[in-house]
């Protein structure tokens, strides 16, 4: 069954193209509407598909973890999606699609897996509301399928920070001093916990910020910017010092943000930092290829703030 994710040699080319690939799976059919609903999660955050494996349970685990398994001897847990989505099923979760992203390896217990399929970012949008709280907001963009079914496309943010607390230690911004100058920072996101924990990041910082829900409405608020600095005769680095952004967003992702921001002299000598939970080595050599000046994995205040200072030469 592993063999449903190939090599991703193939994959990195997608990027700068504002494509992706999605493995499609489900939870097994909802009790309450008797319907099966379609999820997807990008194939660069999935290592291997296996039939689940035994699981050792243990007291006190976080909302949502089923207990650990044992994978070519590291222990990694494992993740009811069910749980977090609000769809109630009779059907076997079966199926460990066993993901990494923020340098960690998760597994995430599923009914069925279905294929893989090529989708273009820009086909797939911000989920209605009523889409996203009726499955706990962990959907985070949905795409109309050729059959025409409907895909929606996990938050894994929102599963990281829900079973690992993120955000919730103090600790995590121990360390995080304001600033010596004044600067405007614009973030692309379109994970709502996320943009809290960036937020909250540049807030310790000092720093003005101006957020942006994907790459599509980052672009249009850059481009805005730009015009107003032209206008008014001023270098918009005097206006905005830095654009951090995510890479996976519907409309446009972070790689083609990137593209086009490198290409655009108005932009010279802002730093673009990527911010991203696909750690993986690849997904870095990616964002330097396209021009990202740092990359940084997401959830580590620290790391970031680090990364930020280095950015602006500030010590």
């Amino acid at each position: 069954m592993s063999s449903i994710i190939q090599s991703v040699d193939d994959r990195t080319r997608l990027a700068g193209t504002n494509r992706l690939e999605i493995l499609l799976f489900s939870l097994g059919k909802d009790k309450n509407t008797q319907k099966e609903e379609v999820f997807g999660l990008n194939v660069f955050k999935i290592r291997e598909v296996i039939t689940m494996p035994e699981v050792t349970h243990a007291p006190n685990m976080p909302l949502g973890v089923e207990g650990m398994v044992a994978l070519r001897g590291v222990m990694i847990p494992v993740i009811n999606l069910s749980t977090f989505s609000g769809v109630e099923t009779d059907d076997p979760l079966n199926i460990l699609i066993v993901t990494e992203y923020n340098k960690s390896t998760h597994g995430f217990m599923v009914s069925s897996v279905e294929q893989i399929r090529r989708m273009e970012w820009n086909d797939i949008k911000v989920p209605p509301q009523m889409m996203s709280h009726a499955h706990g907001g962990l959907v985070t963009a949905v795409s109309e399928l050729e059959d025409g079914r409907i895909a929606m496309i996990i938050d894994v943010e929102k599963v990281l920070a829900e079973t690992g607390g993120i955000g919730e230690d103090p600790e995590e911004f121990e360390g995080v001093e304001p600033l010596k100058k004044q600067v405007t920072i614009l973030y692309a996101d379109d994970s709502v916990v996320a943009r809290k924990q960036i937020a909250a990041t540049l807030d310790k910082l000092g720093v003005r910020h101006i957020s942006a829900k994907n790459g599509q409405e980052a672009w249009e608020k850059l481009t805005e910017l730009a015009s107003r600095s032209d206008a008014g005769g001023v270098p918009l680095s005097n206006v905005l010092q830095l654009i951090l952004t995510d890479v996976e967003m519907p409309g446009m992702d972070g790689y083609v943000l990137t593209s086009k921001i490198k290409a655009d002299k108005r932009f010279n000598n802002i730093p673009v930092v990527m911010h991203s939970s696909l750690s993986a080595d690849a997904n870095i050599a990616i964002g330097k290829n396209v021009g990202a000046d740092y990359y940084v994995p997401k959830f580590d205040p620290q790391e970031l703030s680090k990364t930020i200072r280095d950015a602006l030469g500030e010590e």
